[in-house]
């Protein structure tokens, strides 16, 4: 006869969050065995892009305890949360702001020059 198996935890509803295998121990015995849930890799924030370099992970495992900060975020100006691309865009479109700020004042300066020329 099938020996019978039931949970080991309270838990009893075959939820996502309650995924049991059937092991079987070297003695014989059935057991049953508590899977966990996929990991996903994490994402940038702004494209949805899979990050480079940080491992998959289940959001219990990358808190402050259990991971490392060196292993949550790459040595990066916002590592860890946006892709090297997204990041690269901002500091070039935060430049040409600045350097067409820079015209504009200029431009400014030369036609009052021309004004008081005149």
């Amino acid at each position: 006869m099938v020996q019978r198996l039931t949970y080991r935890r309270r838990h009893a509803y075959a939820t996502k969050s309650n995924r049991t295998r059937v092991l079987r121990t070297p003695g014989g015995k059935l057991v049953v065995q508590y899977q966990k849930k996929p990991t996903k890799a994490p994402r940038c924030g702004a494209t949805g892009v899979t990050l480079q370099g940080l491992p998959a992970r289940r959001p219990a495992d990358c808190s402050a305890k259990r991971l490392a900060k060196r292993h949550k975020s790459v040595n990066r100006a916002y590592g860890g949360h946006l892709a090297h691309g997204v990041v690269r865009e901002r500091i070039i479109r935060a430049f040409l702001i600045e350097e067409q700020k820079i015209v504009k004042k200029v431009l400014k300066l030369q036609k009052a020059k021309e004004k008081s020329s005149k």
